[in-house]
């Protein structure tokens, strides 16, 4: 019963059984002046997937913002991604309210992947879609870009700097992007932001650095983990050695803790949202150094 049932104890797409209805509407008020869009787009098995899109420019002198920073949000299990959104409101309007020099002319886009089966995309929740899905979600920022670039006076020819963040499921299936996924060409993950990862991301890690990276001449994306400090699902020790596996294979990381917060609660306490802010702002800032 668990073999055939465990795509259901898994994935919980009606969880609460109200998420098919919800809007980004319902949730404008909480998200502190950030507008959020829907985007369809479809993967290559022709699903339909929705996606809630917000950009924010960090710009301080009046000029067209330059670069372009995307991050990709992958969500958890449960719930959809109205309730999400003022959270990572929250996040969005730190970094803009508090843009660093190396960051004032950027422009930062959070594009929020809704997978096959949640909210009002269509499908089926699975292992091998979801796969599927943020490659989708990849494609459309690297197709936005290039339309914004083409079609937006003084905008500069530099390549689009990608994030990937992952939130509990959505540690493996960002791992699972940055190592063995279809990335468009000119769009390598340059940092991913694991929230209450899992064991079970380890061999993705590992492919990270394998022929993939060291063939292209690429560096590896820097690694940031958000760990709560009264997680009831996922044992401490697991990211401790999560954490000692990514010294081990040398990737570049850090790790921080929620304070006082329970698994599902890593951003929604002040402290959480305050550190990934700022390993975005950090990860940002080392791209553009090193691109520079």
């Amino acid at each position: 019963m668990l073999v055939v049932f465990q795509n259901r104890i898994i994935y919980m797409p009606v969880m609460p059984s109200t998420e098919r209805w919800e809007r980004i509407a319902d949730y404008a008020k909480q998200c502190r002046g950030v507008e959020w869009r829907e985007e369809r787009i479809k993967a290559v098995d022709r699903t339909y997937l929705e996606m809630a899109v917000a950009t924010v420019s960090l710009q301080t002198n009046g000029e067209r913002p330059v670069p372009r920073i995307y991050i990709l949000y992958l969500q958890g299990n449960a719930s959809s991604m109205p309730p999400r959104l003022p959270d990572i409101s929250w996040i969005l309007r730190t970094i803009s309210d508090n843009p660093l020099p190396a960051l004032a002319e950027a422009e930062l886009t959070f594009v929020c992947l809704s997978y096959r089966g949640y909210w009002t995309s269509k499908g089926r929740p699975s292992e091998s879609g979801f796969r599927l899905d943020a490659e989708a979600g990849a494609q459309w920022i690297f197709e936005h870009h290039q339309h914004q670039r083409t079609h937006a006076t003084g905008v500069g020819d530099g390549a689009p700097i990608l994030l990937v963040w992952g939130q509990s499921i959505g540690c493996g299936v960002a791992t699972n992007l940055a190592a063995t996924g279809k990335l468009p060409p000119g769009l390598p993950i340059k940092g991913l932001i694991l929230e209450t990862p899992f064991l079970s991301v380890r061999p993705m890690l590992l492919a990270l650095v394998a022929d993939r990276t060291e063939k292209e001449g690429r560096r590896p994306p820097r690694v940031f983990i958000l760990e709560v400090q009264k997680d009831e699902l996922v044992p401490r020790e697991l990211g401790d050695m999560l954490e000692q596996k990514c010294l081990e294979i040398g990737l570049p990381v850090e790790r921080a803790d929620s304070p006082s917060a329970l698994h599902s609660e890593a951003i929604g306490r002040v402290g959480g949202r305050t550190l990934v802010a700022q390993a975005i702002v950090k990860m940002a800032e080392q791209a553009l150094i090193n691109d520079g």
